[in-house]
């Protein structure tokens, strides 16, 4: 059956936006309804600015009607994640510090969506400078999955995923540090692309960790993911680690790649921990897989156990180093019972700050300090080297990874306190951002409770055309998508 228009996935609209059946501004504006609609439950939005849209909308119509069209993202909605420069609208970051903060500039992602027409929409939710794995540490609202509102949309970037979940755009950016796309992606039922490290600038974008973090996609259709990726991905020269790669046609590879291919199915995925209704999805995927003509093979990521612990240090040690920026001296938060300098800092910082960007800037300046450098930070780049040799060593007999996306299916808002407990929903995703590879999480089904399953593919750095052709292998034949959330 055809969904109303807020629920259509990028190709389809575009292809009405290309056959003149809707409008820039009737798509806008059936996203804007929506949006009031559901907002007030789902709570996935920081802010909106809908004449701002709507104005962007008629421009993309007044373009189409004298034949200067900038593509498929031509007038259509997309949400950013509030990390994400936008000139003259707000950037919060999710937290009080920058509360009251409006950028001045485009980050490289909103020039390219600008330059390809898209109309920019709203500032999603997330957890507070991207820490956390809930949008439960967003300083402003906690963001409710569209399938249960009673459960977590994952995180950080559980805004923008439960805003395309919801019906309120057509697709959203986020980003990854340690599976901040493809976590919430796979609570959502919606695709989260985390492209290879580098293929995507991180001008603009509220740093969490350097190393790590990568801007990517959520949208409906892998066919969707390739669309948006072929829009922001290419170098920049404002980005010091912005990579030189040549960029295909992903779209059309969808076309050209068919496989088979051989994918690896790394054993320490799959032991204690894993809920059986994620591994008993994932095992039919593997079984799908393998009817294509698929090779299946068992790899070893000996590495693995040490992921967690080696991204908690690493992540916590770049956080300490970028947040040190926010001092309430230039545009942050200022406490207003500053009396001294020191005042300024300590103050400022203190309510500014939430517990858990708190708790990862201390555990950061730590694993830094005289005396504690070389045990920790040095020797978990170590270990960081380790792991992405695993991965490199398993590249030489398969294409891609396969795994579970995450542990359980979306869990209860409040019921996981512990941060321990809230770090091992990261479990199968941190790896990716350690080893700088293209990670990829699809709808695979949906537990007995109604609550969406994700399945993750792993690919070799910069091969996103053949990891996009394989995930669209099984998205385009399944139909996991199709499964609205009855709001």
């Amino acid at each position: 059956m055809a969904h109303s228009l807020p629920f259509q996935s990028l190709t389809q609209v575009a292809d009405q936006l290309a056959a003149g059946q809707v409008s820039s501004v009737e798509l806008t504006q059936a996203v804007i309804d929506q949006t009031q609609a559901v907002e007030d439950r789902v709570n996935a939005f920081i802010s909106t600015d809908s004449v701002d849209a709507l104005a962007q909308a008629a421009a993309a119509d007044q373009r189409r009607a004298v034949g200067e069209l900038l593509g498929p993202l031509d007038g259509v909605p997309i949400a950013l994640k509030d990390v994400i420069a936008v000139r003259d609208q707000p950037l919060t970051a999710g937290s009080k510090m920058l509360e009251k903060f409006v950028s001045p500039y485009d980050a490289t992602v909103t020039t390219k969506l600008k330059d390809a027409g898209a109309v920019l929409w709203g500032r999603a939710n997330c957890d507070e400078f991207a820490m956390g794995s809930s949008t439960e540490n967003s300083a402003f609202k906690t963001t409710a999955n569209p399938y249960d509102l009673s459960r977590v949309p994952g995180g950080s970037s559980g805004g923008s995923a439960a805003a395309l979940a919801a019906g309120e755009a057509i697709a959203t950016l986020g980003s990854d540090t340690g599976g901040s796309i493809r976590q919430p992606a796979a609570f959502c039922n919606v695709v989260g692309l985390k492209p290879t490290y580098g293929l995507i600038s991180r001008y603009g974008l509220a740093a969490y960790a350097s190393s790590l973090d990568q801007i990517g996609s959520f949208t409906r259709t892998v066919e969707d993911a390739a669309i948006m990726l072929g829009a922001i991905a290419g170098h920049d020269d404002r980005d010091s680690t912005s990579f030189k790669t040549p960029i295909p046609d992903y779209r059309a590879a969808l076309a050209e790649k068919k496989g088979p291919w051989k994918l690896g199915i790394p054993k320490e995925y799959f032991g204690e921990g894993l809920d059986p209704e994620v591994g008993a999805a994932v095992e039919k995927a593997i079984a799908f897989y393998r009817e294509q003509g698929c090779e299946i093979k068992e790899v070893s990521l000996p590495h693995t156990e040490y992921c967690l612990s080696t991204y908690y240090i690493i992540a916590t040690a770049e956080a300490s180093s970028n947040l040190a920026r926010y001092d309430g001296v230039r545009y942050t938060h200022r406490s207003a019972d500053a009396k001294t300098v020191e005042d300024v800092y300590f103050k400022s910082r203190a309510e500014g700050f939430g517990a858990e960007v708190k708790r990862r800037i201390i555990l950061g300046t730590y694993v830094l300090s005289s005396g504690y450098y070389d045990a920790y930070y040095l020797r978990a780049q170590k270990v960081r080297t380790l792991i992405r040799q695993d991965f490199l060593n398993a590249y030489q007999k398969v294409d891609a990874v396969l795994t579970p996306t995450t542990p359980t299916p979306a869990f209860k808002i409040g019921e996981t306190a512990d941060p321990l407990a809230m770090y091992l929903q990261d479990i199968y995703t941190v790896s990716v951002n350690l080893a700088g590879l293209p990670g990829i999480s699809i709808p695979a089904g949906f537990s007995e409770a109604g609550l969406p399953i994700g399945l993750q593919l792993i690919g070799q750095p910069y091969q996103e055309a053949d990891l996009l052709a394989i995930a669209n292998t099984y998205d385009s034949t399944h139909d996991w998508n199709s499964r609205l959330p009855e709001l």
